[in-house]
């Protein structure tokens, strides 16, 4: 039949509405069928979707349809990350108040995620700025607080003065606000705290039961926590050195065996004795002033210059009370770590090598490799950081060094210090609690209030939610609650007296930590149904970036513990299977000249080839642009591609399958016209194919051939359905367009076939189920067109419901095998012959090999060794 080119412009809407009437994806909690919860992570509401987007609710969407085709009840929701300083910002810069921004951003961006034809529940919709979502939310707060899991105390931040705003170590670089600039103020604040810290140990105990998480997640997320053993040891401080009242200082270490190393203490700048001896000597004050000012990020210290300065303190050894080691203030130490307070062995410690060589101090080499020379062994550039054996050690010479590390703890833990033991075994974490105190307004409240008289009081349930105000201005910096003037002021729910309400609102990573639960039961008026989140968590496959691979899945996790020791929910662990795709890039350019020039949208611009030589130039004038690298899409260089431009030139499905196709998930994928247009081309012929051969398809009943011409079509669509099958299963879907590839090229001809009145009637069934086959391997890629193909061939309902083709066991059984041929241990061919071959038939097919005739060169072999069905071995 004749057809005319496949039109997405009228296919999707006309499918999206048919999906939409039928409410084929909202999911019934009481449905019998096997679970299935598969989540992408969900957007910050910007106002437009990005290529990134698509491409991570493409891999989720596959997951979705595909389990749902298996017979799955399936969970597959949206909503959205609403708080946030942006929302501020756009207040503040667009006279607009960060509600009507947000939620006219949440409207637009979902206008484009239903363009792509993703199967979610939009029944169970919300956004963690809905007065209904952080009301449970404080309703958790509440519990976490009377569990004992919330605290308030004194506690140092990072201070914005321009944005005045609590910054997260991360957010400052260079000493300066990430947003602002302006150089940061350390202040002590009162912040409110999560004791994630309870669960220090069983955060890193369970990653070991997390086997479907990448394992460099898992990796990251072990040494955020940190966990060492170690021993902390006090050192005497010399008493002519000492600030007044100063005896002692402790210090925490995991190598105690390098002690005889030691060339001197390193201490913060917010320590205790770095303090008293700033108020004696300005210049330590000024240093650690400086200090202070720096980020303290571990990105941040390990690429800073190593800095100190000599207090003068000196503090003796603890084996050996006559040997004296310089204390110095250090950029490198942090007062939120250990003791913070450190003993430098240079030899044993790349940062300590760069410092003792700065400031002059010695370098003893303590332990070199197994087989070192200990007379010749030295220390140059690079510390030893290996274990190995024990050298300039005195007692501990000639031990190794877990044997050194057990002979200090037994010695200095029975030594005497100031009527105390000098050293005492302790693990240490690195993980320390959450502060969730944010100086914002656009955020969740949090529900207490100040009470003079009875203290901090708890909002009582019955009174949540705190609403924020709407009646707020944005025309200062700080944050607008501090100065309503009647939000904050409120009767204590105690005594009845004037009280003020708490004006921080809550990091933005606490509305993201929980809201997989609240997706379960998205309208009951507690924070969940716990049966119905039992039920479905944990997440069975949860899908975003790496970026978020520490602090949003490790809040989650606490999170999850926290509202199972509350009664909220009795899971541990949130998300069972883990996925981190790559990102989109593009290509850059420039206009003018090389590196000064102004970045050029891919819009604008005209790319042509010659001779293997790619050219850019811009379409208003013609001017040559320079091709730049292929980077991460991105505002600032505007090497975007807007997903919309994308869905109307060529279709959503074109958008989806191109994102899937072009590399393993987890890497990066490179956007290219080319490729999009490879991707189109595919969706049009696939198209063709069907639609030409429709008409005579529809007429027959689809059954795979079991002999005949048509046997070979359906072998190779139903060992292409069973592999693409595993590959969905492993998130493989690169491997899955490859297979569907292979599969069209292969029904190319018989499609034409049959399109052109050739074939009888069982040749016809088996193109017929190949096609069908073919169809349904690829809807949940291409969702729309599929449902096309599938309507065109005569087939009743929506394939969004249909089940998932069963491929047939007789049809995907291998009746060769191919095996490699060695001759005296070297590979020379590979031998293909019937799976069932016996040892003779094999022998003689083998000597038929041209590889084989070549070495033997007319001679006989000595023997032929044959391991059915693994490889053949030929002894000349």
């Amino acid at each position: 039949m004749a057809t005319e080119r496949y039109n997405p412009r009228d296919a999707e809407p006309r499918w999206q509405e048919k999906w939409a009437e039928a409410k084929v994806f909202e999911t019934d909690n009481s449905d019998p069928r096997e679970k299935y919860y598969v989540l992408e992570m969900f957007p910050y509401p910007s106002g437009r979707i990005h290529m990134g987007h698509v491409r991570n609710y493409a891999m989720g969407d596959v997951v979705a349809r595909y389990k749902r085709a298996r017979g799955f009840n399936v969970l597959h929701p949206m909503g959205w990350d609403a708080f946030g300083m942006p929302a501020e910002n756009a207040a503040r810069d667009n006279k607009v108040h960060p509600k009507t921004w947000t939620y006219q951003n949440i409207e637009s961006m979902k206008k484009q995620l239903k363009a792509m034809g993703l199967s979610l529940d939009w029944s169970r919709e919300f956004a963690t700025c809905d007065v209904e979502y952080y009301q449970r939310q404080q309703y958790l707060f509440l519990d976490m607080m009377e569990k004992g899991l919330v605290y308030r105390k004194q506690s140092k931040v990072n201070w914005d003065p321009v944005d005045q705003t609590v910054l997260a170590n991360e957010q400052v670089i260079d000493g300066r606000g990430w947003r602002s600039g302006a150089l940061v103020e350390q202040r002590e604040l009162v912040q409110w705290f999560f004791k994630i810290t309870d669960f220090s140990q069983d955060l890193l105990d369970a990653l070991d039961t997390l086997d479907h998480w990448p394992e460099k997640v898992r990796l990251m997320q072990k040494n955020w926590i940190g966990r060492s053993e170690g021993l902390t040891i006090r050192w005497e401080i010399v008493g002519s050195t000492a600030p007044a009242g100063e005896r002692e200082v402790t210090v925490y270490t995991t190598r105690p065996d390098t002690l005889f190393g030691a060339s001197f203490l390193a201490i913060a700048a917010d320590h205790p004795l770095a303090k008293a001896a700033a108020a004696a000597n300005p210049a330590i004050e000024t240093f650690a002033e400086e200090c202070r000012r720096q980020g303290t990020s571990l990105a941040a210290l390990e690429t800073a210059e190593k800095k100190g300065i000599d207090t003068g303190i000196r503090v003796r050894h603890p084996l050996d009370p006559t040997w004296e080691l310089p204390v110095y203030v250090a950029n490198f130490v942090l007062m939120e770590y250990g003791t913070g307070a450190i003993f430098g062995c240079p030899s044993g410690d790349q940062r300590d090598l760069d410092f003792a060589r700065k400031y002059g101090l010695p370098v003893v080499p303590v332990v070199m490799p197994k087989d070192g020379d200990a007379a010749t062994f030295a220390v140059g550039d690079t510390a030893y950081v290996d274990d190995g054996v024990m050298i300039n050690s005195r007692f501990l010479d000639g031990k190794t060094t877990d044997e050194a590390f057990q002979m200090l703890v037994e010695k200095l833990s029975s030594q005497l210090l100031n009527d105390a033991p000098q050293g005492e075994r302790k693990v240490n974490f690195r993980l320390r609690d959450w502060g969730i105190s944010r100086q914002r307004y656009w955020g969740c409240p949090i529900p207490v209030i100040h009470c003079d008289d009875c203290g901090v009081v708890p909002v009582p349930k019955k009174d949540l939610p705190v609403r924020l105000p709407d009646d707020v201005t944005f025309d200062q910096p700080g944050n607008p609650l501090d100065r309503h003037p009647t939000w904050r002021h409120v009767a204590c729910p105690h005594c009845g007296k004037d009280a003020r309400r708490e004006t921080d609102t809550m990091d933005t990573f606490v509305d993201s930590s929980w809201y997989f639960t609240r997706f379960t039961a998205p309208h009951e008026d507690t924070p969940t149904d716990p049966a119905i989140a039992n039920h479905w968590l944990p997440v069975d496959q949860y899908i975003g970036g790496i970026e978020h691979a520490i602090l949003h899945l490790l809040y989650s996790r606490f999170f999850t513990r926290a509202m199972r020791e509350t009664g909220h929910v009795d899971v541990k662990e949130p998300f069972k299977g883990l996925f981190t795709q790559g990102m989109v890039v593009h290509e850059t350019y420039r206009s003018g000249s090389g590196q000064n020039g102004e970045w050029v949208s891919p819009a604008d611009i005209r790319i042509e080839e010659n001779d293997g030589k790619r050219r850019a130039t811009l379409l208003k004038n013609g001017e040559e642009v320079t091709i730049g690298s292929i980077e991460k899409m991105s505002k600032s260089k505007k090497n975007v591609v807007d997903p919309d431009d994308i869905i109307a030139s060529y279709g959503a499905d074109t958008a989806r399958f191109f994102v899937l196709s072009d590399s393993p998930p987890d890497r990066d994928v490179i956007w290219s016209e080319a490729g999009v247009e490879g991707a189109h081309r595919f969706t049009q012929r696939l198209w063709r194919l069907i639609s030409e051969a429709a008409d005579a398809l529809s007429l027959v009943t689809p059954a795979p051939a079991t002999t005949g011409d048509a046997l070979a079509i359906s072998q190779l669509a139903h060992r292409t359905l069973k592999a693409v099958q595993a590959d969905y299963d492993k998130l493989s879907f690169n491997k899955a367009v490859a297979r569907i590839y292979e599969l069209v090229n292969a029904l190319a001809a018989p499609l034409a076939d049959v399109a052109g009145g050739k074939g009888d009637q069982p040749y016809r069934a088996a193109v017929r189920n190949a096609a069908e086959i073919l169809v349904q391997i690829v809807a949940p890629m291409t969702p729309h067109l599929s449902e096309e193909c599938w309507q065109i061939l005569g087939n009743g309902g929506l394939l969004a419901e249909a089940g998932w083709p069963v491929y047939d066991e007789t049809l995907v059984v291998e009746n060769e095998v191919t095996l490699p041929v060695q001759i005296n241990g070297k590979k020379r061919g590979e031998l293909t012959i019937a799976r069932d071959a016996d040892q003779t038939t094999i022998e003689a097919a083998v000597l038929e090999l041209d590889a084989v005739k070549a070495v033997l060169d007319g001679r006989s072999p000595k023997k032929i060794i044959v391991v059915p069905q693994r490889i053949v071995n030929i002894v000349a």
